[in-house]
């Protein structure tokens, strides 16, 4: 199976991984330089996505395991990525260079997997992870 993850060059501190798309948009309205528009736009997104794409459960624990979300290549999470046309156009628009890495294998150690995605920890650093801009569609 193949695991995406969209993030940008940044290091989370929680994570220590790069910061994924949703935290990233999210940063940008918590510092209020997105408009107000853009702003109850961003939360009637995240409304909607926290009600079809599940909430792994340790992010109600404060995420103390440093877990990364990789989507996975099935019709549920390519169907989320195609729906995140909000964050890709405020992260653009707010010049957040945004990364694509790509996996054929379990990018770490499961801690939590759903039809859309799965979160891991202990993240893989054995060069099998490709990573490049990121422009449209995971694959394209």
């Amino acid at each position: 199976m193949r695991y995406y993850r969209v993030h940008t060059a940044d290091i989370a501190y929680a994570t220590k991984q790069p910061r994924g798309i949703f935290t990233t948009v999210g940063k940008l309205v918590d510092a209020k330089t997105v408009t107000e528009e853009e702003a109850a736009e961003y939360w009637r997104n995240r409304a909607y996505f926290e009600e079809v794409l599940p909430v792994p459960p340790f992010y109600e624990t404060g995420n103390t395991q440093g877990a990364v979300t990789w989507f996975k290549d099935t019709p549920e999470g390519n169907s989320i990525w195609e729906q995140m046309t909000f964050y890709r156009r405020i992260a653009a628009k707010y010049g957040q260079k945004l990364y694509l890495s790509e996996r054929t294998e379990l990018p770490g150690e499961v801690i939590y997997e759903d039809d859309f995605q799965v979160a891991i920890i202990n993240t893989v650093e054995d060069g099998k992870t490709s990573t490049r801009e990121c422009e449209g569609f995971p694959g394209d």
